[in-house]
């Protein structure tokens, strides 16, 4: 029988009444077994994240200002779960310590850990299970990156001594005991560390949503549930701003080829969605996965002629952007063209000395500049090597009266990109979703 890890989200465990959603999941099924929590979410819009409480206590006490005030909500929400759940934890000590050590000069990163910390103990004492402290399995090194090697080791090892365990996400800690954090989301990555270290037959990833979504449901209207995806379409959709997994959470298990299922812990008998590996079996020839796209994009197109003849020209010009510290997207060529396709968040008011150096390295023939532009990802391994694939997307934008400023196809064939001025993202997000998943009824575009 496989072992599952669960990760549940800080909307899973806002409050009483979402522990105990979370405690009928977990024992609905026995292979359960390591549960990674996340601290208290909002419990509704109005609400404060506990996580953010806590960086503001931070905030405040390192300017010597009183946090006693928020700290007060913090012990507030973790001694009304306690109590509304009937358990006897006395988190007394421990919140008087945290309090402490805050106004005493700890670090950021101890003291966002701590709602994690925390909420991982009131888990473990409601299901019964053993609470582990991050601390001790989730390794840095001690220049603050995290150590892979050592905390597969330690935390096999650790793990196989108890059949059910609780560990908080988020954190673990350097050699000298250092609390170190991820970045925010960081209950994923603890998630993924922990299925690739008990070697799990599933990693769940319980959440407020029931999976991922075609489209953008801000743009789309109803767009339809993902059931499967493969690693890769989700890092496509991923880079191009989709709503997915925290980036470095897919690597652990990535790598074990474990699958990840998102699911809604409100609606835990809804299928959610499957992320696993790519088998090479197309599962529907011509179908896309998903769309995913961003706005605040800015082409620099360069012509020269016998561009494609002259030597080094692609890193000449490249040079001149990492001069000024830029990273592009794309980089669309033809046989004296080159473009690059470059966030207006990179260029952050350099875009006049990149256009004057480039000019002096590249002594370019012609220089033009696009600004607002957006870009849209298609994705889907059924799009790989099928006919007609690129005729319907742009077809589809043809009819829209849509003008396509960029085209990108990368060489996996699994993702089409195309960039669009800013004013005609949505109704071009609208036109390829459509074009490839018929409405039951007319769309109102």
């Amino acid at each position: 029988m496989g072992i599952k890890v669960a990760k549940f989200g800080g909307s899973s465990l806002a409050d009483a009444a979402q522990f105990r959603k979370v405690r009928a999941i977990i024992e609905a099924d026995p292979t359960r077994r390591y549960i990674i929590p996340s601290a208290p979410g909002k419990r509704d819009k109005d609400d404060y994240k506990i996580t953010d409480l806590l960086y503001k206590c931070h905030a405040l006490a390192q300017e010597q200002r009183c946090f006693s005030a928020v700290f007060n909500l913090i012990k507030e929400r973790y001694l009304t779960i306690c109590r509304e759940l009937g358990l006897s934890l006395d988190l007394g000590p421990e919140l008087a310590e945290i309090e402490a050590r805050i106004k005493a000069g700890a670090s950021a990163d101890y003291t966002a850990s701590r709602g994690e910390y925390l909420n991982g103990q009131i888990l473990a004492a409601y299901l019964g299970f053993v609470f582990v402290d991050a601390a001790k399995v989730i390794c840095f090194d001690a220049e603050g990156r995290f150590d892979a090697e050592k905390t597969h080791a330690i935390l096999s090892q650790e793990l196989s001594r108890y059949p059910q365990a609780v560990i908080p996400g988020f954190y673990g800690s350097t050699p000298d005991g250092q609390i170190r954090t991820f970045t925010r989301g960081g209950s994923d990555i603890t998630g993924a560390i922990v299925a690739r270290g008990v070697n799990a037959s599933l990693y769940e990833n319980w959440t407020d949503v029931s999976g991922f979504l075609m489209a953008d449901p801000r743009v789309v209207k109803q767009p339809k549930p993902i059931r499967e995806i493969t690693y890769r379409e989700l890092r496509e959709l991923a880079y191009m701003g989709a709503s997915v997994l925290h980036e470095e959470a897919i690597f652990p298990v990535r790598e074990a080829k474990i699958p990840i299922h998102i699911k809604n812990t409100n609606d835990p008998d809804a299928p959610g969605t499957l992320i696993v590996s790519d088998n090479g079996n197309l599962r529907t020839p011509g179908s896309i996965t998903g769309i995913a796209g961003l706005k605040g994009f800015t082409i620099i197109a360069i012509e020269k002629t016998l561009m494609h003849s002259e030597l080094g020209f692609g890193r000449k010009l490249l040079s001149v952007i990492e001069d000024h510290g830029i990273s592009f997207e794309h980089m669309p060529s033809g046989i004296d063209t080159i473009s690059l396709v470059i966030a207006d968040s990179q260029l952050n008011n350099k875009l006049d000395q990149v256009l004057t150096d480039i000019e002096r390295v590249c002594q370019p023939d012609s220089i033009e500049v696009f600004h607002d532009i957006a870009l849209i990802a298609t994705v889907g391994l059924g799009m790989a090597y099928t006919p007609g694939i690129a005729a319907k997307l742009f077809t589809a934008l043809a009819q829209g009266g849509i003008n396509v400023r960029m085209i990108d196809q990368g060489s996996s064939e699994i993702n089409i990109i195309v960039g669009v001025e800013n004013k005609d993202f949505e109704e071009a997000m609208r036109r390829i979703y459509y074009a490839f998943v018929p409405p039951e009824t007319e769309p109102v575009c």
